[in-house]
């Protein structure tokens, strides 16, 4: 019988992990939705048949009933994590949370309590950790295949337009009104960089950012205030038009423009662009967050690693990582197969792994998500969610550190 859930929050995450219910109806039936959107609401009420009664425009009038479903999951903003995952945990709500946790390391404390004291299943939505070739790379590293891992170098190239329009024009632009640029896009890389270091547990750790070029001070002359109406347009790579108009009139409304506009109406886009936040230059926008930034790490034994976090780049996510070991070296791009070079053969074995991509982006890993999230909660099973609360916790940890470590300038042990 199909684990029941509730969607909370019914933007780009939740309709993409509620699409497994497409694929796999006989192990996930949508039965809630919670959405203030009056359209995005409506629309999977369409999509999943929810009956009237199941469909709220706040999550809090879920908690007036006894649990409704067995699962709750929950892809609100980043600062609304921690109140509907506490409370419906409570409720006995098994919990799969959108990453970050939330954004502050107490709140994330909290929310890994309530899991534990309610007995609860739960995990994060850190879905590079079910990524096929990162899970390839971990066995790699167990069986010893390149010896004692001395240094992993881990980059996330997030693109240039997809900066712009996340973290210069989008929801997480600001601080103050989402989190930190390092919490919001790279919480999954630090998990990474633990989940492959193992047993060995950070010691110390310092970072370096900044927000270069999205300032009002490289605004070039004549640009206008918004791209609609800017004279000098065409001579901008940030372009609204060019990210946004350009996919519409090509048919796709996929994101980034389904960010912009919920129809898939070339008006609305435009109306959306001329008067909404996706339009602005991105030279007048109240962004604050860090265009780019590393993170330096020692752990036990004297290991180090290093995340590379930089929006300049023609990639789209598609990180690229080498791990240095005693006996051999790992090197992975993204989208192609993992590498492994031995020192005593001198030769490279490649290892292949199928995405099995059925929902969701992260070239597959969304998919085995939620595969293996189902598979534990019918299974009663909470050591099969890669993902787990203490996993995840000290890896939002990870991030936090790093962040003060930035902003005094300073080195942190792990140990204060």
């Amino acid at each position: 019988m199909a684990t029941t859930a509730i969607i909370v929050g019914a933007g780009n995450r939740g309709s993409t992990y509620a699409e497994f219910a497409t694929f796999a109806p006989d192990k996930l039936k949508i039965v809630g939705v919670a959405e203030p959107i009056e359209l995005l609401r409506n629309r999977m009420v369409k999509k999943y048949s929810i009956k009237k009664d199941m469909a709220w425009d706040t999550w809090e009038k879920m908690l007036d009933h006894e649990r409704l479903a067995e699962l709750a999951i929950i892809t609100t903003q980043d600062r609304m994590h921690k109140e509907p995952a506490v409370k419906l945990a409570a409720k006995g709500y098994h919990i799969l949370l959108e990453k970050p946790m939330a954004v502050m390391y107490e709140d994330c404390c909290e929310i890994v309590q309530a899991a534990k004291r309610n007995g609860v299943m739960f995990g994060v939505c850190h879905v590079l950790r079910y990524y096929p070739q990162y899970i390839r790379i971990r066995e790699l590293i167990e069986s010893g295949e390149i010896g004692e891992v001395h240094n992993i170098q881990h980059t996330e190239p997030v693109g240039f337009w997809h900066y712009a329009h996340s973290y210069v024009r989008g929801n997480w632009r600001k601080e103050s009104k989402s989190s930190s640029s390092l919490l919001a896009k790279c919480c999954h890389d630090l998990d990474l960089i633990n989940y492959w270091m193992g047993n060995k547990k950070c010691t110390n750790i310092s970072s370096f950012g900044s927000l270069m070029h999205f300032t009002a001070a490289n605004k070039p002359a004549n640009a206008g205030l918004n791209c609609l109406s800017c004279p000098i347009e065409d001579t901008c790579a940030y372009s609204a038009k060019k990210i946004y108009l350009g996919r519409a009139k090509e048919g796709n409304f996929d994101w980034p423009v389904s960010v912009v506009t919920k129809t898939a109406d070339i008006e609305d886009l435009t109306d959306a662009l001329r008067n909404g936040q996706y339009g602005r230059c991105v030279y007048d926008c109240d962004n604050d967050v860090m265009s780019n930034q590393v993170v330096s790490m020692q752990f036990i034994g004297g290991a180090t690693a290093t995340l590379t976090m930089v929006a300049f780049t023609e990639r789209i996510c598609s990180r690229q990582t080498v791990i240095s070991g005693s006996k051999g070296e790992i090197t992975c791009d993204y989208y192609g197969p993992v590498k492994v070079y031995d020192f005593l053969s001198r030769k490279t074995t490649e290892y292949h792994a199928e995405s099995g991509e059925r929902i969701g982006g992260h070239n597959g890993a969304d998919h085995h998500l939620m595969v293996t999230f189902i598979d534990a909660v019918r299974a009663k099973d909470q050591s099969r969610i890669l993902a787990g609360p203490d996993e995840t916790l000290y890896s939002h940890r990870l991030v936090f550190e790093a962040e003060k470590a930035r902003l005094e300038n300073r080195v942190v042990s792990m140990e204060e």
